[in-house]
């Protein structure tokens, strides 16, 4: 029986529960008879990818392997018209803008962008994103992936999407066992059980196996029956949620209370947040999978990786001659087997082996690379140690544009602005600081109380404390601006917003409560 919760469009009798005979009737599925729907999750902080990957800037919205960010690929690697649908997307609401933006830039409009009031794990970011697919009348095939993993033949990934979408169309939910090349710890494992009547590369599932100790991982691999997990599904919506309601109907129920009490804001839907905030965190594995009568799995070869660590970072790149994997500004000498990347700073190397070097403006990591899992380690102290360089790089970025803090001393900060072309800041006053603002590149248009004027290179303007003030760049080109903060307080909590493009006076911003006098501060 369904758990019901207020009625709206995600109603009882859209989704009934229903007996299965999952094998009668069976036919080939083909993309023109109903297409795919991703659902792509942008949840985790990849904190084992640390300094780059970061709590506001995790690993999902980074250019770690491509020159597009590891959200960008995996929409584009699902954006055939021929066999997917616009995709749904389910991110945090601190990495909103991150997420818009980045999708703006591969010309990708999602049939819907799902903001998570707060981080719960897979199991309540795949139900929000089914019951919205069902709310919008989409109650379609679902295939849901990662936002973070690496798949290198894509080819391979569509071709057994289309074996897992005739499989789903049954009544399966079906998942994808990756092809193992190694015991690893850091994995979670699939074993496989009979195959499926009258198929021979579909199984049913015996077990998982989350992250096994390395003596039972090699066992795993030596039997040839176990796979990675690769935590990707493909299901029809309808099937989903009756599962989810079967295994975990308080999950069910909060979600739908979420989803018919959130409202569309702007490009996003902001679900309703005070029931979904109440639980706990679990995995759609744990929480679905393992219990389920109905799962399925397909075996594959994708040359896929989860991009767990630097380590597995290492592997996916090219290297010279002495196996150094290298980015950004790096000399090395005589250097070995090392992963050396820097995002401003020179970096040099001299006589090193097997060492993982990442500079960033902040932070600088060396660890052993056999051993970078343990990064986490040092995340979780420098988070207990409230270190800044744990949640925020030294250049943030906001939806009109990014800053980066240059200099900070006492009563004083310089940033240095950048706001995109056509883009405006909201119209605020600050309650303790004052403002000076020194065009370097472009025009700006300045609202300084009851004026409004134009500043160009080289000029100039005074932002007194307590004065209402906007900065809009109406040009086809980015404008930079070198900004100096002066007052008793720097947080950028200490913003009254009057009026805002982007909805944000309305809302709780959990980035922006995070208010401090540090050089460091949260984003604007």
């Amino acid at each position: 029986m369904l758990v019901t919760g207020p009625r709206c469009d995600v109603s009882d009798e859209m989704v009934p529960l229903r007996q299965r005979d999952p094998w009668k009737g069976r036919s080939m599925w083909k993309p023109e008879a109903a297409k795919i729907t991703p659902v792509v999750l942008c949840g985790g902080v990849g904190s084992r990818l640390w300094p780059l990957s970061r709590a506001y800037v995790p690993k999902q919205f980074l250019p770690l392997v491509s020159e597009r960010t590891m959200l960008q690929d995996t929409v584009l690697r699902l954006a055939d018209p021929d066999l997917y649908n616009a995709p749904i997307i389910v991110c945090g609401e601190e990495h909103r803008f991150l997420a818009a933006e980045q999708l703006r830039e591969i010309n990708v409009k999602p049939a819907a962008l799902i903001l998570e009031p707060a981080g719960r794990g897979t199991a309540p970011a795949i139900t929000l994103a089914v019951l919205k697919s069902i709310q919008n009348h989409d109650a379609s095939l679902l295939a849901i992936v990662p936002a973070d993993h690496v798949i290198a033949r894509d080819e391979s990934l569509r071709a057994a999407m289309i074996m897992a979408a005739g499989i789903a169309k049954e009544g399966r939910i079906v998942t994808f066992g990756i092809k193992p090349q190694r015991p690893v710890t850091g994995y979670g494992y699939i074993t496989i059980g009979q195959a499926l009547h009258g198929l021979t590369q579909c199984f049913e599932i015996k077990q998982f196996i989350e992250k096994p100790e390395s003596e039972v991982a090699t066992a795993l691999i030596s039997g040839g029956q176990s796979y990675w997990n690769a935590g990707m599904f493909v299901a029809q919506a309808d099937v989903l949620l009756a599962e989810i309601e079967n295994q975990r109907p308080e999950i069910a129920a909060a979600c739908r209370d979420a989803i018919c009490k959130g409202r569309d804001d702007l490009d996003f839907f902001r679900v309703h947040g005070e029931r979904f905030r109440e639980l706990p965190s679990i995995s759609f594995d744990h929480g679905v999978m393992e219990h389920t009568q109905i799962g399925a799995v397909v075996p594959v070869d994708l040359e896929w990786s989860d991009v767990g660590s630097w380590m597995a970072l290492w592997e996916l790149v090219d290297k010279d001659e002495a196996g150094n994997a290298m980015r950004g500004p790096v000399h090395q000498i005589r250097s070995e087997g090392c992963y050396l990347r820097s995002e401003g700073p020179l970096l040099a190397a001299i006589d090193v082996e097997d060492l993982v070097v990442v500079a960033d403006s902040d932070a600088v990591l060396v660890a052993s690379r056999n051993h970078s899992q343990r990064i986490r380690d040092m995340f979780d102290a420098l988070k207990k140690a409230h270190r800044p360089e744990v949640d925020l790089h030294r250049t943030v970025y906001r939806p009109w544009g990014s800053y980066e803090s240059v200099a900070s001393g006492e009563s004083f900060q310089v940033k240095r602005i950048i706001v995109k072309p056509h883009a405006k800041l909201s119209l605020q006053k600050h309650q303790h600081r004052a403002e000076h603002w020194v065009v370097v590149r472009g025009e700006a248009l300045v609202t300084r109380g009851k004026e409004t004027f134009r500043l160009q290179f080289n000029q100039s303007t005074y932002i007194p404390v307590g004065e209402i003030h906007r900065l809009e760049n109406e040009g086809p080109e980015p404008l930079h601006l070198i900004e100096v903060q002066s007052g008793s307080y720097l947080g950028e909590d200490d913003i009254i917003r009057l009026e805002d493009s982007y909805g944000r006076q309305e809302m709780h911003d959990p980035v922006e409560a995070q208010g401090s006098t540090e050089a460091m501060s949260p984003p604007v």
